[in-house]
């Protein structure tokens, strides 16, 4: 609440004498009820001219202080520009001198407004959610999301603690000052661009020609590509107030212009022209049918047909955990259950007041449940538990009511295989059928079999978490869960440091990376935690890099899932603490896989047996050397920065160690020679057991063999 007389500071895209015919009319209003002195600066602007990107806090901290006058603005400057070198030293003189830079810069770029005596805007003010929202986001969200949950009553929440899925898309952000816009003639609807968007904002969709009937007039299609459905139509389409604006699309896009090199099948573009025009587009988008799973192959151009059942999450813009999480829903959402540890991925994922998991037209999605930091596998494999219970239950229940329910459907929904969309199609399609008929039934067993009977589908059972739970805190309970056998799939989203609670190392956190408790660079190796669960010859193991290979990933998740037992997928996430821009987030997977950083393999235990083995090596042998991808980040420059020796001696630590894992799971995935049993001596006396050697000539130390 602004104070009558104060001073309200925006920073605004539009020039000053503009600004104030582009606020609503109702802010308009109460500027001029409060007598407030307006100010505007392009902070944006400003940060991109100093090279800072999208990084404003320093412009807009520059122009609080020389507005509030709590000091002469020189003294405030000189505070402020030593805070920076105190901050950000150890990060190197450049960003130093670019923060500098943007203090020096910032106040010739304030502006005062004009403030007139009347309101006279053409603007008003957009309800907090649309008036298409469910009742339960009417009532309870758009009031959280105007700041004003406090006034709720606790008659207003869910009786029994649980919240509603799909409501992050009804909080439309509009963070992006650009948004990507797409170019038909040069896409080859490689689908990469949609795989790799953190947020589910940018979507593919292939469908009938005749649909574009009625499309809004800058709506685009073009002819689909594909060997399947011939004579379809295809649309990339964004949403343009869902968009963070990340750019990580447009650097994954390996489509260009012949004739231009320079022009890619999508680029940035400012969002406000195009905010209403696309907003119209992507509502008509959403409307199209979806594909048919069941003919859509299981590769990155066919699985980003599916329709992802998380999306517009908090996460920060570029991130490289959330990719991972849409691919799982797209691939298993309709029938997964998810339980999440603590850390970034809980708090994107079930944070109040929207919630980013969602459901398909069927009702359909992802079950979430977030336990505790340390308890999460096994409060994974409970889940687990108790599905298999629930389904041993709606088996015996159907045994019992053969005669009701007919012997021939019991016996395809208990003998069904149900790998495939088509198979879990026709199971889905046998336990409609079963609901039919047990309404005819007046048993009890019927009413029990009622609440039991989608139990007879399989579900997707996955523990998600991040490496500080997986590597550390909740290993015990992660490794227990790897023991036992159980279906479960394990998800960790490696991004090497605590990233949710400020950056602190943890198992997973390489050597000569610098983080809280170790501002010097770690410099013991990294946990292989793949290693580790291999070592069972029971776990499917799968290493996987979204930026490096997009298919590998994809083969990896369908394998992991289609295992019949425990499998556990470690998936590189690049993170905003690594220290670089997450436009860059997928190329620099590619240099770690490249660099032999981070290989890619599968340990499948089902390719175990004489001549063969479990381990497949997916990445090429290293071209070029570690310190190529670790200059690149942050985390490793800042020790370099400190001690150019200690960063020297590190990085070599960290090349031989690359070099030194590499070669042992070349090693391991090696075909198994079997051992053939030598063959018996003809002469009795060479058979004969070898003599003892006497126990005077073994020597203190000495193993005898």
């Amino acid at each position: 609440m602004a104070t009558p007389g104060g001073t309200l500071l925006i920073n605004s895209l539009f020039a000053p004498e503009k600004l104030w015919d582009e606020l609503p009319r109702e802010i308009q209003q109460r500027i001029i009820d409060l007598k407030l002195k307006v100010y505007t600066i392009d902070a944006y602007d400003v940060a991109r001219r100093a090279g800072m990107g999208g990084r404003v806090n320093t412009v807009m901290q520059t122009c609080f202080f020389a507005l509030a006058a709590i000091f002469p603005r020189e003294e405030a400057i000189g505070y402020i520009k030593r805070q920076i070198k105190k901050t950000y030293s150890a990060k190197g003189e450049d960003v130093v001198n670019r923060n500098y830079a943007v203090v020096d810069d910032a106040l010739a770029h304030l502006h005062q407004v004009e403030v007139p005596a009347e309101a006279r805007s053409e603007i008003y003010l957009p309800p907090i959610v649309s008036a298409k929202a469910p009742d339960f986001v009417k009532r309870v969200t758009a009031v959280m999301l105007s700041g004003k949950g406090d006034a709720l009553p606790v008659s207003a929440f869910p009786v029994d603690g649980t919240w509603p899925t799909a409501t992050a898309k009804w909080e439309k952000r509009n963070l992006a000052l650009e948004i990507p816009q797409w170019h038909p003639v040069v896409c080859t609807q490689c689908n990469k661009c949609v795989l790799a968007c953190p947020h589910a904002a940018i979507r593919a969709k292939v469908y009938p020609p005749e649909l574009t009937k009625g499309a809004p007039p800058t709506f685009q299609w073009d002819e689909f590509k594909g060997k399947y459905f011939q004579g379809s139509v295809y649309t990339l389409q964004v949403a343009p107030e869902d968009c963070t604006g990340c750019r990580l699309c447009v650097e994954v896009c390996p489509s260009r212009d012949k004739l231009n090199p320079r022009q890619k099948a999508i680029e940035m573009v400012p969002q406000g022209p195009l905010r209403a025009p696309e907003r119209d587009n992507y509502e008509y988008f959403l409307e199209l049918p979806e594909s048919d799973r069941s003919k859509l192959p299981l590769n990155v151009m066919g699985t980003q047909f599916f329709e992802p059942l998380f999306e517009y999450s908090g996460a920060c813009n570029g991130c490289g955990e959330t990719p991972y999480v849409k691919l799982l829903t797209q691939l298993f959402g309709d029938r997964a259950m998810i339980a999440n540890a603590t850390g970034c991925s809980s708090i994107y994922g079930g944070n109040l007041p929207t919630t980013p998991y969602t459901a398909n037209r069927e009702g359909r999605g992802p079950v979430w449940s977030n336990s505790l930091f340390e308890d999460n596998a096994e409060f994974g494999l409970g889940f687990r538990l108790a599905v298999d219970q629930h389904a041993r239950q709606a088996q015996e229940l159907l045994s019992v009511l053969g005669a009701d329910v007919g012997d021939a459907l019991v016996r395809e929904l208990l003998g069904a295989p149900q790998q495939g969309e088509a198979a879990l199609s026709a199971q889905r399609a046998r336990v409609a059928m079963l609901r039919e008929k047990l309404k005819s039934s007046f048993r009890p067993e019927a009413r029990r079999l009622e609440l039991l009977a989608d139990y007879l589908v399989r579900k997707s059972v996955w523990i998600v978490g991040g490496d500080g739970w997986a590597y550390d805190i909740g290993y015990g309970g992660l490794d227990h869960v790897l023991a036992s056998g159980r279906d479960v799939n394990v998800l960790v989203m490696d991004t090497e440091v605590y990233s949710n609670t400020g950056g602190q190392q943890s198992k997973a956190t390489p050597t000569g990376a610098a983080a809280k408790f170790a501002a010097a660079g770690k410099s013991i190796a990294k946990k292989d935690l793949g290693l580790l669960a291999m070592s069972y010859g029971s776990v499917y193991v799968g290493q996987v890099a979204f930026g490096a290979s997009d298919a590998q990933t994809v083969k990896t998740f369908t394998e992991a899932e289609a295992y019949p037992g425990t499998s556990l997928i470690i998936a590189y996430s690049h993170c905003i603490a690594h220290g670089y821009d997450m436009a860059y987030g997928a190329a620099q997977q590619q240099l770690a896989v490249d660099t032999g950083y981070w290989p890619l393999y599968r340990y499948d235990p089902r390719h175990a047996g004489p001549g063969k083995s479990p381990l497949h090596v997916d990445s090429m042998p290293s071209i070029g050397k570690v310190i190529d991808f670790c200059r690149n980040e942050t985390r490793f420059r800042m020790v370099e920065q400190q001690d150019p020796m200690r960063f020297r001696d590190l990085m070599h630590l960290l090349q031989h160690k690359s070099e030194e894992r590499r070669a042992l799971y070349e090693h391991m995935a090696r075909p198994v020679t079997p051992v053939q049993p030598a063959p018996r001596a003809a002469d009795p006396a060479a058979a004969a057991p070898a003599s003892r050697q006497p126990a005077s000539a073994v020597q203190p130390g000495q193993v005898t063999q």
